[in-house]
């Protein structure tokens, strides 16, 4: 009898473990954590490996975000930050991408996987400076950007203003403009840096900021690359590896893009 009991327990204690292991594979309905959002199983092997260059949690923290807001993504792109906001926001918040039409990528990602993107509150088509249209104004808590100023900079100086024009507008009364950005050094030429390297200077972006009416609530060095001397390419450094063969170990031993965190907050 002991013996009996001993193996119903042992086949209890593996059926509860495949039912734990099942589960944790798939995108908690419930509330999860920044922490348990970054790590999560239904995020690529890959992707999870960027979150020691990235620092998403400690990133998203510093604008302040909370499970209850409602947040508008500009440009996702891949979706890197996406994987990560939607199943966070999802249980009391909204969460709204704002995404270039022609991201067929982008939207064939979020429909592979409704368990995890299926409560996005709305996707809004983005494409600077002709749609830049975010929503009723005074209507969201925060608006975030991750590595696309640069890109809005090349177009010309008119989209980037306009993007950060657009985001104060629909932003409440103490809602955040929350912007990660590559790094150029100081004072440069912002039109030569986007353009050659897809990098801007802080005080170029900071004075954006303050000229559209925020005010600058915070800057802060979690994605700051010491090793990134900020003269080359973006794109030759980790992930991309755009450069000749024989370079990319030395590119591997600088890391990831110097990257600048500020926040801005309309008054």
């Amino acid at each position: 009898m002991f013996h009996r009991t001993c193996k119903l327990l042992a086949l209890l204690s593996i059926a509860l473990l495949g039912v734990t292991v099942a589960h944790a594979a798939t995108p908690p309905s419930g509330e999860v954590t920044l922490q348990d959002a970054a790590n999560g199983s239904w995020r690529s092997d890959a992707n999870k490996a960027r979150n020691v260059y990235r620092h998403p949690v400690e990133t998203l923290e510093f604008f302040g975000l909370r499970p209850d807001m409602t947040v508008i993504e500009l440009s996702p792109g891949g979706g890197w930050y996406t994987e990560i906001l939607a199943p966070y926001l999802a249980p009391h918040g909204h969460l709204v991408e704002a995404a270039s039409p022609k991201g067929d990528k982008f939207m064939a990602k979020l429909k592979a996987d409704p368990a995890t993107y299926g409560r996005i509150t709305k996707i809004i088509p983005f494409a600077p400076p002709k749609q830049v249209d975010l929503g009723p104004p005074d209507s969201a808590d925060m608006v975030l950007t991750f590595r696309n100023a640069h890109d809005w900079l090349i177009d010309s100086p008119d989209t980037l203003d306009a993007v950060f024009k657009s985001a104060f507008a629909v932003l409440k009364p103490g809602g955040v403009l929350g912007i990660e950005e590559h790094r150029a050094k100081p004072f440069g030429d912002p039109h030569v840096t986007a353009g050659a390297l897809h990098r801007i200077s802080e005080d170029y972006m900071i004075g954006l900021g303050l000229k559209t009416g925020f005010r600058l609530a915070g800057v802060s060095q979690i994605n700051a690359n010491p090793n990134d001397p900020e003269d080359i390419n973006v794109h030759r450094l980790p992930p991309d590896l755009s450069g000749p063969e024989e370079e990319h170990e030395k590119m591997k031993a600088i890391g990831e893009s110097d990257r600048m965190t500020l926040k801005f907050v309309k008054p």
